[in-house]
């Protein structure tokens, strides 16, 4: 998955030969999960045409401030370049032409393009086109000095035949080079770039015989949108899982499966030494069969009895050999809630833990939202409203980046 997945996309494009090109930047958007939508200058469309930009981006294109309704062709509509600049999460002007690149760097406002990129308050980047004499021009290379000193990110030109015959630099970058530069820009501003987390989700699973298990009605969603929420920060994530149906598409992110509580202690050990950061949100069962038998067991008896086994303490390890790392657990709790909670934040040596209650309606197993309170080492007491899962793993992420200042 692209960290470029659900984020809306502006492509400007002006009048270059390289607009041919825009199709194909349009292309990879849409593969990537991203909305895209495109503002063009009037004389742009010479060179590739609206039909063709709409069609991929699925949405209609921009050309000029009045436009069409589609309902009723007779009344014209306001294109409003506030909105788009608005609605975007970058804005991406390829290619950028010596023209509209002047016009950028000094303020100048004649074509809905640029009324947009006056307006935008997300990241620009632009991606120059020209030939090799426009492009080493002092009064070219001032523009791009200028357009910098506002904090928009230049796409480098290549060097190649310009359309001219000439060859050299001016040549734009091609759309694969453009979708790499704005996807390592992003990466590299991510607070948790460069670290680690280890999370956990789901049940575990105890065998009693081959066939049947002691288990819980954990679904893993929590402990998975976690991962997602760690992975759209810029961490790399190892995910251990106990069986569930949750899944995740991610570059950033590592699934290991496991299905007992044994499994999962061997897995997390395995990855904690190397890890920045450690959360266990999984359920994982207290008690295992002492035995398990070979064999299904028959059913003959009007009782069965089956005796149990502490499982080992997963939180509780990690607590006495951590070192550097930040470790959250999880509590669910039925009574006493606040008590039992702040008891194994200190027993199990944490730095955050998170309490949910069974007694809170929507909270729990098998929902999509929960309600948490989150207690720090400090003995700070955070609660929360009632949320969407993924809503509560953005807060539990953010609060980790407050208290480790990553």
């Amino acid at each position: 998955m692209s960290i470029l997945k659900d984020k809306n996309i502006l492509l400007g494009i002006t009048a270059g030969i390289a607009a041919y090109k825009s199709a194909n930047l349009v292309r990879l958007f849409i593969k990537a999960g991203a909305s895209v939508k495109v503002v063009m200058t009037p004389a742009s469309k010479e060179f590739v045409t609206p039909l063709t930009l709409s069609t991929l981006s699925k949405n209609p294109v921009y050309s000029t401030f009045v436009g069409e309704s589609d309902e009723e062709k007779d009344n014209e509509v306001w294109n409003n370049h506030v909105d788009l600049g608005l609605w975007a999460d970058i804005f991406i002007i390829a290619p950028a032409t010596a023209n509209t690149m002047a016009k950028m760097a000094n303020g100048v406002c004649d074509n809905i393009l640029l009324a947009t990129y006056l307006s935008a308050k997300c990241p620009v980047y632009f991606a120059p086109a020209m030939d090799l004499d426009m492009y080493k021009h002092e009064s070219t290379k001032k523009s791009f000095e200028k357009l910098s000193s506002y904090g928009n990110k230049m796409i480098p030109a290549g060097t190649g035949e310009l359309a001219s015959g000439l060859v050299g630099e001016g040549r734009m970058a091609e759309p694969e080079a453009i979708f790499s530069f704005i996807e390592k820009d992003i990466l590299d501003q991510l607070p948790l770039r460069g670290k680690r987390i280890l999370i956990t989700a789901g049940p575990t699973y105890e065998a009693i015989d081959p066939v049947r298990f002691i288990g819980n009605h954990s679904s893993g969603k929590m402990g998975f949108e976690i991962a997602r929420a760690a992975a759209n920060l810029g961490a790399e994530v190892i995910l251990v899982s106990g069986p569930t149906h949750e899944t995740i598409l991610s570059n950033f992110v590592s699934v290991q499966n496991v299905i007992s509580a044994d499994d999962m202690y061997k897995e997390v050990h395995k990855h904690f030494n190397t890890s920045d950061i450690a959360i266990l949100s999984a359920a994982v069962a207290d008690y295992r069969p002492k035995n398990v038998a070979n064999q299904k067991i028959k059913k003959k008896d009007p009782t069965f009895t089956i005796e149990l086994e502490k499982t080992k303490d997963i939180l509780k390890s990690l607590g006495e050999i951590k070192e550097d790392q930040f470790l959250v657990g999880f509590a669910l709790e039925t009574n006493n809630e606040l008590e039992h909670a702040k008891g194994k934040l200190k027993s199990k040596n944490l730095d955050l833990i998170v309490l949910n209650s069974l007694q809170d309606k929507g909270a729990g197993f098998g929902v999509s939202t929960n309600k948490v309170t989150f207690i720090t080492s400090a003995n700070v007491v955070i609660e929360n409203e009632l949320k969407s899962k993924a809503d509560v793993a953005k807060d539990l992420m953010d609060l980790i980046l407050k208290q480790t200042h990553a």
